[in-house]
């Protein structure tokens, strides 16, 4: 016999959360109390980590991430190229004689080494940013999943409740039943059969 919503069990958040860490919340790291305490106060807890992380990035940081960016990619593979052999092709065929880097082009080996030494740096800073967005994401990722898995058993808990509830009153319908069954016997003329009474 279908029950109505109103009547059904009522499963705290509280009481899941603790059923399911096992543990006092108050003793939890404080991530994990956190996402405990938005779960039962019915919080959110998924965020936009990528929006929070760009937010808090400084200019010299950002202008990093785009140096980054450029001198990873193609684009900067060909123009470094095209550059290179610009350079060349002017100081070993242009300006034969008042060429302003001659072979062994001395000054390109100085500016290619300045080059290196200004970014390399700026490339590892633009990886630790992205190891400590990948930290954040991480981290979010966690609190969804704790927070989804306390969903998870708080209804497993409620359904529990509810087949509990259910069958109690099968069992008290049945009950019944069989009273009803045992008086239209009675009252038909039948004998008192063993193990039915009123």
């Amino acid at each position: 016999m279908a029950k109505n919503t109103d009547e059904s069990p009522r499963v705290s958040r509280h009481d899941t959360a603790r059923k399911l860490l096992r543990s006092e919340i108050k003793k939890l790291p404080p991530a994990e109390r956190e996402v405990v305490e938005r779960f039962v106060s019915r919080g959110r807890v998924a965020r936009n980590v990528e929006r929070e992380f760009e937010e808090q990035l400084t200019i010299g940081e950002r202008v990093a991430d785009q140096v980054a960016a450029f001198g990873g990619s193609w684009g900067f593979i060909l123009l470094f190229l095209g550059v290179l052999a610009v350079w060349m092709l002017v100081n070993t065929f242009l300006l034969r004689g008042r060429a302003f880097d001659p072979y062994p082009y001395i000054l390109l080996n100085l500016v290619l080494s300045c080059l290196a030494a200004l970014q390399a740096p700026v490339i590892m800073m633009s990886q630790n940013r992205a190891a400590e967005k990948d930290r954040w994401r991480a981290e979010n990722d966690y609190q969804v999943n704790v927070r989804a898995e306390l969903e998870i058993m708080r209804l497993h808990e409620k359904l529990d409740a509810m087949r509990e509830a259910d069958w109690a009153s099968l069992v008290e319908s049945q009950q019944r039943q069989l009273v009803l069954l045992e008086r239209l016997r009675v009252a038909l003329g039948g004998e008192d059969a063993p193990g039915l009474t009123d």
